[in-house]
């Protein structure tokens, strides 16, 4: 199964070998400069449209925002 921040688009998505990858360590930041990969990107339709993997794609999101009982 994939990431979510892969399948959602989010920037990790778009880094191939050779990007430039900036680490703020004072800020806490991270950029990638992947811009320009990321302008018209469409997501894929689910593969899962009925039943339990279905639902749990609806609702599985990132571990940083904590649980999700559903």
């Amino acid at each position: 199964m994939s990431h979510p921040k892969l399948t959602d688009g989010g920037p990790i998505a778009f880094v191939r070998d050779g990007d430039r990858i900036v680490l703020d360590i004072d800020k806490g930041v991270i950029d990638l400069a992947v811009d320009e990969r990321q302008r018209g990107w469409n997501p894929l339709p689910p593969r899962h449209t009925r039943g339990v993997l279905a639902k749990y794609t609806r609702l599985v999101g990132s571990a940083s925002t904590g649980v999700i009982c559903g």
